[in-house]
């Protein structure tokens, strides 16, 4: 399975407007997201402007990424939910933007339920310990690239 540039693209960017949906990007929420991008790859200058202007860009197309594999996908809506919540709180429009995601990658009923009940609980019992990002788990297993 490869992990094409398109979906490093998408990964990013589907990213970046679920951090702008709620109308505000926490210090957390930027720290993380610069995280994700040196995993994909990203400079981070390009990511950091990139954050910066999300909130002021009104051209930005919101279509949910469709990912080339289903793997990469549930990835990004586990990592979506780690970064979302970064900040204690949970929007609806994020919430929202990761549920049309899960839909137009096909992903199963019920499965992103199940992935915010977990990964809220793992969460708050472990403030101080962050869980590793999906994407990271992925391409140490070798079933990206």
């Amino acid at each position: 399975m490869e992990m094409t540039l398109q979906d490093r693209s998408n990964y990013l960017k589907g990213l970046l407007i679920l951090i702008g949906k709620d109308k505000k990007i926490s210090e957390s929420e930027r720290e993380k997201l610069i995280e994700i991008s040196d995993l994909l790859g990203f400079d981070r200058k390009f990511c950091s402007e990139a954050i910066d202007e999300i909130l002021n860009n009104e051209y930005i197309i919101e279509e949910p990424p469709l990912f080339s594999n289903i793997e990469i996908a549930k990835a990004f809506i586990k990592d979506g939910i780690i970064l979302a919540f970064s900040d204690k709180e949970l929007h609806l429009y994020e919430l929202n933007w990761l549920n049309s995601i899960i839909e137009k990658n096909r992903i199963e009923p019920g499965w992103g339920l199940n992935e915010f009940d977990r990964l809220k609980k793992h969460l708050s019992e472990k403030a101080n310990v962050k869980p590793p990002y999906e994407i990271s788990i992925l391409l140490k297993k070798g079933e990206v690239i």
